[in-house]
Parts: C-alpha cells; sequence; structure tokens
C-alpha cells in the first residue's frame, strides 16, 4: 500500500513540475514575445509563475 502512495506522488510531482514549466513558458511568451525568455522563465517554472501573479 505505501509503494503504491509514493507512485501516486511521483506521478503528481512530476506532472505538477511539467505543468509549471510549460505554464511559465505561455506566460513569459506572451509577455515578452522572446523564445529565449520563454526557455528561461520555463527553467524557473514555478517561481517564475508566482512572481509574474504577484508583479502583474
Amino acid at each position: 500500500m505505501d509503494e503504491n502512495k509514493k507512485l501516486t506522488v511521483e506521478k503528481t510531482v512530476k506532472s505538477g513540475i511539467t505543468f509549471g514549466s510549460a505554464l511559465a513558458m505561455v506566460i513569459s511568451y506572451s509577455t515578452w514575445r522572446s523564445v529565449g525568455w520563454a526557455i528561461f522563465h520555463g527553467l524557473l517554472s514555478w517561481v517564475y509563475v508566482i512572481y509574474f501573479i504577484l508583479k502583474y
């Protein structure tokens, strides 16, 4: 049972990181119109998303 819970948590964390990166890249590209900034902000993931929410 514990192995099942661990697997579920791992899948959730991985999908959350992926979604955060994608969201950061979309926000960045729509704001700055730069692929370079979008890649950089995608690497920052949720940090950039939270910054964007607080700043704008």
